[in-house]
């Protein structure tokens, strides 16, 4: 028995679905069986990093779902991930992990998989054929190709896969479909550094909490989320509860450490937000060195307050205790001591049971159990502790006067230096000599930016649009103008008996596949001939557009190669003008390279550092320039 795992994404939720490689037991109580008890041994197995995770909206989950509709039954799960998409890629490790050490598992993954691999993808795969093609098989992302041509494959399918065909694939042809290494390894690098990576993502700060919000997060970390999705998602209606504070009184206030993730705490600290009067809310003035952790804590209360006004001042607090009362659970605690979730605490100790607390909240979200519906709200949770767990002030503000550092914050504060590195290495592009800046400026060789324009024409655009060069300082770049010329003439040249049209035939598509080996000859007789006239009467109309033009100024706006010869070759050459007798002036050929640099530049000075069509034209096609050190003016000097 083997698994697969299938991985979507839609918006900002992801949905994940485990499937178990075909056996005789697919659609019995058995079957049903087994999936829970696999359920229950991934959600053990993986419980010391899942549990104290701070996620965003909700956690990583797994369920049991029947089959349906030709989809087999499996493990499914969905998780609203919010703003941090950082939760979505581990969550793509985790799964990774799961059809590695459970190799009888198996993971549809859905396209969005395919987003950050786009630029290593095979042409042929696109979004409206790449449903059930994509798996983690192993621990391997997995690729169903589509057939090159009809029936040369037997076992490939000519339309997209259905489940039942994808894992019949996956299990006779593994190896045939592994993805290629350019398309695993995008996708291994954005999850790499899982799991110390974890700790990477969090913040500690300081922040001035009533001590009731203290006590809570102490017992319940990962509630700090939900406060603050409250606090930044709040409206007029939830800023009503806010006015008179019932819950958390800011006479109760102390100092204390809070954890986030990076994209909480960002979430917290760009709000602007000034308290109503009658909440007894007041900050220091800006100047004061704790005036960071006063606002913070000011914002993390709105939002412990306005999840609390949410819930029924008399709701029950039966669902927690079915939370042991699950036959799951005594199975669950069990795999978590032999996995040593309780890193050899003392049962019954203040750290032992502030982990089986987290353990038991995380069970009641993630774990399918037929009381999962009661599960309890946010609000109602903070309640429930609040009722249930003792505090004493004095305690908490004693260990006010120890806590630890906080963290630096000035990460949001990226130059735009820091920022420009962060995003090459988003996309995996690292300079491959520790060069310094000075010496690349010097260095630099404005012939890049031609031969990439160059290889930017050269390719051939449809009507899905232009194709920017890859890696241009990986490839020599080739620019066959022949090749070019003739089929810029098979565009224009209309075939004997059909009418004229802007729009290529899907004929004419197809033999843009291939940006290698492009193949433009035709072979009747009466079409060359046509294709020659229509050439001619092109060279002809611009001629006359040249003669036209050389008696206008516009020749003055380019620079032309006689500019850039010697002065005696430009001699010879208007003496041989002079001497041909036509008296007609003659434009000189213009330096295509000189001026569409120079105009480049232009540009790209004009743009004062800021982003601007030449900067993202030249960034697109892997082009870095230098940072503009001439502050002199752009316009073109007059000529005496």
């Amino acid at each position: 028995m083997e698994e697969t795992m299938k991985l979507a994404t839609m918006e900002d939720t992801v949905e994940y679905c485990l499937f178990l490689i075909p056996d005789e037991s697919r659609d019995s109580d058995k079957h049903k069986e087994i999936l829970q008890k696999y359920i229950e041994r991934i959600i053990t197995r993986f419980a010391p990093m899942l549990v104290p995770y701070i996620w965003q909206n909700q956690p990583f989950n797994l369920k049991y779902k029947p089959g349906k509709g030709g989809v087999p039954a499996h493990m499914f799960g969905v998780t609203k991930f919010g703003d941090n998409i950082e939760d979505e890629w581990f969550i793509v490790y985790v799964i990774k992990q799961i059809t590695k050490e459970f190799p009888e598992i198996e993971d549809n993954d859905g396209e969005f998989l395919l987003i950050e691999a786009a630029d290593f993808l095979p042409k042929w795969l696109d979004p409206e054929n790449s449903t059930n093609r994509v798996f983690f098989c192993h621990g391997e992302l997995c690729i169903i190709p589509a057939p090159r041509k009809s029936g040369a494959e037997s076992w490939l399918p000519t339309t997209p896969p259905t489940i039942p065909q994808a894992l019949n694939i996956i299990t006779a042809h593994s190896e045939k479909i592994l993805a290629s290494e350019s398309i695993r390894a995008a996708v291994n690098r954005r999850i790499r550094g899982y799991p110390e990576k974890i700790q990477a993502s969090l913040h500690r700060a300081h922040c001035f909490l009533p001590a009731g919000i203290v006590a809570v997060l102490k017992q319940r970390p990962r509630l700090v989320a939900a406060a603050v999705q409250a606090f930044y998602l709040r409206d007029p209606i939830d800023l009503r509860a806010c006015r008179v504070f019932k819950t958390f009184l800011p006479e109760t206030r102390i100092m204390t450490s809070v954890t986030f993730t990076k994209c909480l705490y960002a979430q917290l600290v760009q709000q602007r937000f000034v308290p109503d009067r009658r909440s007894g809310y007041r900050l220091p003035p800006p100047s004061d060195p704790q005036y960071r952790a006063h606002e913070l804590g000011m914002k993390l209360a709105h939002g412990f307050e306005i999840l609390c006004s949410k819930c029924s001042p008399h709701f029950s607090d039966c669902k927690k205790s079915l939370v042991t009362a699950s036959p799951l659970w005594a199975s669950f605690l069990e795999s978590l001591k032999k996995n040593d979730y309780f890193k050899g605490l003392i049962e019954g100790s203040a750290q032992y049971r502030e982990r089986l607390e987290m353990a038991e909240n995380y069970f009641q979200l993630s774990v399918d159990w037929p009381e999962s519906s009661l599960a309890m709200s946010p609000g109602e949770e903070i309640l429930t502790l609040l009722q249930t767990i003792p505090f004493d002030i004095e305690d908490l503000k004693k260990e006010a006067a120890n806590l630890p550092p906080e963290d630096d914050d000035q990460w949001l504060d990226l130059s735009p230096d820091q920022l420009d590195q962060l995003l090459q290495e988003a996309v995996g592009k690292k300079e491959s000599e520790s060069v310094s800046k000075e010496e690349k400026e010097q260095n630099y060789d404005l012939t890049e930016v031609s031969e990439s324009m160059k290889a930017f024409i050269s390719k051939v655009s449809t009507h899905k649009g232009a194709e920017l060069p890859r890696e241009p300082s990986e490839a020599p770049i080739t620019f066959d103008a022949d090749s070019f010329l003739n089929y810029f003439d098979k565009i224009l040249g209309p075939r004997p008996n059909e009418s004229d049209s802007d729009d290529l035939d899907d004929e004419d598509f197809e033999c843009l596949d291939s940006d290698d080996d492009l193949d433009f000859e035709t072979h009747e007789p009466g079409e060359e001939a046509s294709l020659k006239g229509t050439l001619d009467n092109l060279k002809s109309y611009m001629a006359q557009m040249d003669q036209e033009l050389a008696h206008t100024c516009i020749s003055k706006s380019f620079t032309t190669r006689n500019q850039v010869e010697p002065v005696s070759q430009t001699t010879d050459n208007n003496s041989d003008e002079e001497d041909s007798g036509t008296g007609e002036s003659v434009m000189a050929p213009v330096d295509v390279d000189l001026n569409l640099v120079s105009n480049i530049l232009e540009s790209y000075s004009s743009q004062a550092g800021l982003a601007g069509p030449a900067s993202n034209l030249l960034q697109s096609m892997g082009v870095q320039l230098p940072d503009n050190t001439d502050h002199r003016p752009t316009s073109k000097p007059t000529k005496n």
